[in-house]
C-alpha cells in the first residue's frame, strides 16, 4: 500500500539551447505552460514533460521520448510542411514504418538530440 495517491509524473528533458529547443517543441505543437532561464514545462492535450537547461552528450544521445498519436502519417505530413529538418538543421527525422513488435514508428530526434517514438497504436 502506497501512502497516498499519484498525482502527477513528468520526465525532465535535457536541452542544450533551451530557446532552441522550445521553439522546436512549439513548432512541434507543444504549449509552454511556463518557463524560466533553467526549465519549462511543455504540454499537449493532458501530457506535459520538464524541458530542462542540461547537457551531456552521452546522456542526450541515450534520452527517448515515446508519444502516442491516432495517426502517425498525419504527423508525418505535418512535420514535412513545416521543413523541421531545413529549420532544424541536424535533428534526425525518419519517415513512419513498421516495426518488428507491431507498431509503426516516426523517429524523430530534437535538438539535442533527443530520440522522440511517435507511435501509433494497431488498428483492432
Amino acid at each position: 500500500m502506497h501512502p497516498s495517491g499519484v498525482t502527477d509524473l513528468k520526465a525532465f528533458v535535457p536541452a542544450r539551447d533551451p530557446a532552441l529547443s522550445k521553439e522546436f517543441y512549439s513548432d512541434l505543437g507543444f504549449t509552454i505552460n511556463w518557463s524560466n532561464d533553467e526549465i519549462a514545462e511543455l504540454q499537449m492535450g493532458s501530457f506535459r514533460f520538464l524541458l530542462q537547461k542540461f547537457y551531456v552528450a552521452e546522456h542526450a544521445g541515450n534520452f527517448m521520448m515515446s508519444l502516442g498519436v491516432e495517426d502517425v502519417d498525419a504527423w508525418w505530413e505535418y512535420i514535412q510542411q513545416r521543413e523541421f529538418t531545413r529549420k532544424y538543421p541536424g535533428i534526425m527525422c525518419k519517415a513512419p514504418a513498421m516495426q518488428p513488435w507491431g507498431i509503426r514508428v516516426l523517429y524523430l530526434s530534437d535538438p539535442t538530440g533527443v530520440l522522440w517514438h511517435i507511435t501509433e497504436s494497431p488498428k483492432s
